[in-house]
């Protein structure tokens, strides 16, 4: 386990430029600050909360994502002054529209709130009454068909609005499940390679019976190009996260498509208060640092970035490889967290011990370290940390892995 010493010793060797204390990086872009300045205080220590490399990507259970500093001045910024609530979502929506080449767009609580508000707007349209009937779907359209192998457990928030949802397996199955009572089509971006029915044909059979289609990007930023990708291919919604890969407030998301469904959507949403979206509510200061942190993202160095992501994981392979009996495997994912990712399992005949006490070493040792797993390997991703982390992350995992 390394020990302070050592641990000093291993950051005063590290490149200034990549060092811990949020130096700039990547077209003059500032990092978050993960050292206080002198006298800050320590929130997390003072709640008795241990802080941790990441690792493992942008869970939810681990927070997220960081924000760079000129999102969280855009933050503070927006608590500084009142401003109309609609006002700023209207200007903001126009905003990202004109960014992402769409006809409109708002910011959302999140991946999960533009799905519950996108489905409510479909189902009931601009018809006050009917906004504040749902989730009582009672003479509404509100069934939603879905690939089978698309329906995981973020469907919820579909059924948050009042939809049912159809389970199809194939093109056949979902010509044959249209009816009367038909809302939507929704498509699940992570799982497209486990659904026979791909983005294109998706798209032209909600078209071919006038029915509209919704895409849930959550996780799928990286690559940039899927912030204008879907939406151009005729998807009626898209929504992404916006506390993941664009780096925005956790508790934001992006929902983008159609005027006429995005402004349905914002009618169940604050400040409207005897609707299902009250709840879902998106502050000033949030959508101020979404709109900061999407603009920051459209203009990163992406294959910049992609280049370092890569270097890193190399750094975090060799040195695990290095010890007898181990194995890795870098790789991308297609869909959702595409990003260079690592896998590393070993001979336990030779390192006796299990991935998961290796996972559990690394999170209790100093620094923390999270990662991801099975109970067959260790997966590890860089694009969450600090540039200089994979350096600490590098070596624990080859103590770990050595000191078994």
């Amino acid at each position: 386990m390394a020990t302070r010493r050592s641990l000093l010793k291993t950051l005063s060797m590290l490149p200034l430029a990549g060092s811990l204390l949020g130096t700039e990086w990547l077209h003059g872009q500032s990092i978050s600050k993960t050292v206080l300045e002198p006298g800050a205080r320590n929130f997390f220590k003072e709640l008795g909360l241990r802080t941790f490399i990441n690792a493992a990507g942008t869970y939810t259970s681990m927070t997220g994502s960081l924000m760079h500093k000129e999102v969280t001045e855009a933050i503070s910024y927006g608590a500084t002054e009142y401003v109309n609530l609609d006002e700023l979502h209207d200007k903001v929506g126009e905003r990202i529209a004109e960014l992402l080449g769409c006809e409109y767009a708002t910011v959302s609580s999140g991946a999960f709130g533009a799905m519950t508000i996108g489905v409510a707007g479909i189902m009931a349209g601009m018809d006050n009454e009917k906004v504040a009937q749902l989730p009582d779907v009672t003479g509404l359209k509100h069934e939603v068909i879905v690939q089978e192998s698309h329906n995981i457990g973020y469907t919820h928030a579909l059924l948050n609005a009042g939809a049912k949802i159809i389970n199809v397996k194939n093109t056949k199955e979902l010509e044959k499940a249209i009816n009367s009572k038909t809302a939507m089509l929704w498509f699940l971006n992570a799982n497209t390679e486990s659904g026979p029915i791909k983005h294109e044909e998706f798209v032209a059979l909600g078209k071919k019976h006038g029915i509209p289609t919704f895409i849930d990007c959550a996780a799928d930023v990286p690559p940039v190009e899927n912030l204008f990708k879907f939406t151009k291919m005729g998807f009626d919604l898209v929504c992404f996260s916006g506390g993941k890969g664009i780096r925005g407030p956790q508790s934001a998301g992006l929902l983008l498509g159609k005027r006429k469904y995005i402004e349905a959507a914002r009618l169940h949403t604050p400040p409207r208060g005897t609707t299902i979206g009250r709840g879902m509510k998106v502050n000033k200061e949030e959508v101020l640092g979404m709109l900061v942190a999407l603009e920051l993202y459209l203009q990163r160095d992406h294959a910049k970035e992609w280049k370092m992501w890569e270097d890193q994981i190399k750094l975090i392979s060799d040195s695990a490889k290095s010890v007898n009996g181990v194995e890795t495997e870098i790789h991308v994912p297609p869909h959702a967290n595409h990003v260079p990712s690592l896998k590393v399992k070993w001979n336990q005949n030779i390192i006796k011990m299990t991935p998961s006490e290796a996972r559990n070493k690394l999170k209790n040792g100093h620094p923390s370290i999270e990662t991801v797993g099975s109970d067959k390997e260790i997966g590890i991703t860089t694009w969450m940390m600090e540039p200089g982390q994979e350096r600490l992350v590098a070596q624990r995992l080859k103590e770990v892995l050595s000191n078994f």
